[in-house]
C-alpha cells in the first residue's frame, strides 16, 4: 500500500485479469485551506490533487475506483477534487460506503458510474459557512453563486435535475434544526443521484467493464 505523507487517504493498487486499477479512499472530512484538529480523520486535498494528476499520466493505470465515507468538509477543496476526477480520461467508478454527505455528494457523482451501499446515506443541504460573515449583499450573492455551482455540477454528472435536487436540499422537517434531506442507498438511486445500489464487487466489475469497453473502442 502506498500512502501519501501526512494524510489518511491511501492509493492502493488492485490487479486482476491484467487490468490495473487504482483505489482512492476519501475518508473523514475534506480538509481545505484550514487545518483541522489532529483527532479528526481527514482527507487532505493538497495531496489528492497531485495524486490524481499523476494517475492520469500513468500509462500503467487503466481505471480509478473511488471509495467514499465522508462527512463533507471544505467546499472549494471538495469541488476541486470532484472536478479533477470528472476531468480524467481513464474510466472511473465511485462507491459510497457509510456516508457521502454534504460536499461528498459531488465527489460521489464525479465518476463515470456511481454505486452506493444499501446501508449508506447521503445528506443534502444548502451551503453553510463558519466564522464571521459580513452581512452585505455581495456576501449573499457569492454564497448563491457557489451554491449554484455545486447544484449545477451535481445535475450535470448525475440523472437528477436542478429542480429536484433543490427541492431535496431545501426540504424542512427531516433534519433536526436544519433544512435538507437524508437519502439512503435505494432512495439515492430512485431520485437519480446515484446510478446503482451495489457492493465492492459490483463496483470493481463495472470498472473492469468500462476499461475493456475503452480498450475495444481504441482498437477499432
Amino acid at each position: 500500500m502506498e500512502k501519501a505523507a501526512d494524510t489518511k487517504s491511501a492509493i492502493t493498487p488492485v490487479n486482476g485479469k491484467n487490468l490495473k486499477i487504482q483505489c482512492l479512499n476519501i475518508i473523514g472530512q475534506i480538509e481545505g485551506h484550514m487545518i483541522l484538529p489532529p483527532q479528526d480523520k481527514t482527507t487532505k486535498y493538497e495531496y489528492i490533487l497531485p495524486q490524481l494528476a499523476a494517475l492520469e499520466q500513468d500509462d500503467e493505470v487503466e481505471g480509478l475506483l473511488v471509495l467514499l465515507n465522508t462527512a463533507g468538509g471544505d467546499v472549494e477543496a471538495g469541488l476541486a477534487i470532484s472536478e479533477m476526477i470528472a476531468g480524467m480520461t481513464k474510466p472511473t467508478v465511485s462507491l459510497v460506503l457509510g456516508g457521502g454527505h454534504s460536499i461528498g455528494v459531488p465527489l460521489a457523482v464525479s465518476t463515470d458510474y456511481s454505486f452506493i451501499a444499501r446501508s449508506a446515506t447521503m445528506t443534502l443541504h444548502p451551503l453553510r459557512m463558519n466564522g464571521m460573515v459580513i452581512g452585505v449583499a455581495q456576501t449573499f450573492e457569492y454564497l448563491s453563486r457557489i451554491q449554484d455551482s455545486i447544484v449545477s455540477f451535481i445535475s450535470e454528472h448525475s440523472k437528477i435535475s436542478k429542480e429536484d435536487f433543490n427541492a431535496l436540499m431545501l426540504k424542512t422537517g427531516e433534519i433536526a434544526n436544519d433544512v435538507g434531506s437524508i437519502v439512503f442507498g435505494e432512495k439515492a438511486v430512485e431520485c437519480g443521484l446515484i446510478d446503482e445500489v451495489g457492493t465492492l464487487g459490483d463496483a470493481i466489475a463495472k470498472l473492469r467493464e468500462l476499461i475493456l469497453a475503452k480498450k475495444e473502442n481504441s482498437e477499432k
